[in-house]
């Protein structure tokens, strides 16, 4: 007989090994369903230079927009840091244009916009990192967002004078399987 303690824990892990990485939204306003993960990945820039334990932070995550089967994907990026928050207003200038490198090879991006109305949302598609922080959109192709899914290597160069590289933060298989689930949905 399993016991009542037993037997919570094993739908929790079911529930915790099943649950989707990838959200979706019918947007009200525009009539657009909007696909996208609930795990970015993150990478930062270390400012010790500057502070006590200052760091520039990048967030990025993959968007399908769907208009009556019409699709587009686009990159989030959520740009924010810990030092003050008119600090990031400064560089905010320098992500008009991205290099990523996915295991070397480049992949350039040119902003779309800054706001969700960008891609044709009405609300903001992933939650901001920090109050401060500065949204950006990227149009995409879908092998784009597979290359970044798939990389061992990657890293984000701004184009601002001078240009910042972004590393990963840590090695977040989430934030990979999140990528990896979107990209298997996206494709059906």
């Amino acid at each position: 007989m399993i016991c009542a303690s037993t037997l919570s824990l094993m739908i929790l892990l079911v529930g915790c090994a099943s649950s989707p990485l990838t959200e979706e939204f019918l947007d009200p306003e525009t009539s657009v369903t909007v696909s996208y993960t609930d795990t970015p990945i993150v990478l930062f820039v270390d400012r010790s230079g500057r502070a006590a334990f200052p760091r520039d932070y990048l967030n990025i995550g993959p968007i399908r927009i769907n208009q009556q089967g019409w699709q587009r994907h686009f990159l989030w990026a959520g740009i924010w840091t810990t030092l003050e928050a008119n600090a990031i207003d400064d560089r905010a200038d320098g992500f008009e244009l991205l290099t990523i490198y996915a295991d070397g090879e480049p992949i350039l991006l040119e902003v779309a916009g800054w706001t969700p109305t960008a891609v044709g949302a009405t609300r903001s598609i992933y939650t901001k990192p920090v109050s401060s922080a500065v949204d950006a959109y990227y149009e995409v192709t879908i092998d784009q967002i597979r290359m970044i899914a798939t990389a061992n290597n990657l890293r984000i160069q701004t184009s601002g004078e001078p240009g910042v590289s972004y590393e990963p933060w840590d090695t977040s298989e989430s934030a990979k399987r999140g990528f990896r689930e979107f990209l298997a949905r996206v494709s059906d």
